[in-house]
């Protein structure tokens, strides 16, 4: 499901609202500061964030703009304890819908640009692991597979799945 790009959301709905919740609840018991919906099993354009300044939606997200070049330790919360610096742009535009329907258009950088890099990656079907070079790579799935088989998780169900930062 994390490899495959979630589907436009056509209707704003009780359900959403509902998931909206759900997902900053699960956002900040993990804890992080950003989450994408097919993190948690639902395949809809939806992430919620919050770099300090309370929860914020962004429905049907696109990075319309990029430009410049910064390098950040970024996670994942799909691979809890794993970070590498990772090149990104430094500036993007993004535009989307808030919860209410209203149309949004957000020009960030740095961390708040990240995110929106990062969770639109999510969406996109994108992992962490495929920013980095091969010998990372190699690194963290082999990390990945002593973790799972520590806690007794079938490896061969993980073959191919990549990693990504706190975010």
């Amino acid at each position: 499901m994390l490899r495959q790009r979630a589907n436009e959301v056509e209707e704003l709905d009780g359900s959403i609202e509902r998931l909206v919740g759900s997902m900053v609840e699960t956002m900040y018991e993990a804890p992080g500061v950003g989450l994408a919906a097919n993190q948690i099993g639902i395949q809809k354009r939806i992430f919620v964030y919050d770099i300090g300044d309370g929860p914020k939606t962004v429905i049907n997200p696109t990075i319309r703009e990029s430009s410049g070049e910064w390098t950040y330790e970024e996670g994942c919360l799909s691979v809890p304890g794993l970070h590498w610096p990772i090149v990104r742009p430094n500036e993007v535009h993004l535009t989307g819908i808030d919860l209410d329907g209203n149309a949004i258009s957000i020009e960030a950088d740095e961390l708040l640009g990240r995110v929106f890099q990062h969770e639109v990656d999510h969406l996109d079907g994108v992992l962490l692991l495929e920013h980095l070079d091969e010998d990372q790579r190699r690194q963290a799935k082999r990390t990945l597979r002593e973790r799972a088989l520590q806690l007794g998780v079938d490896t061969d169900a993980m073959r191919g799945i990549p990693a990504s930062s706190n975010i």
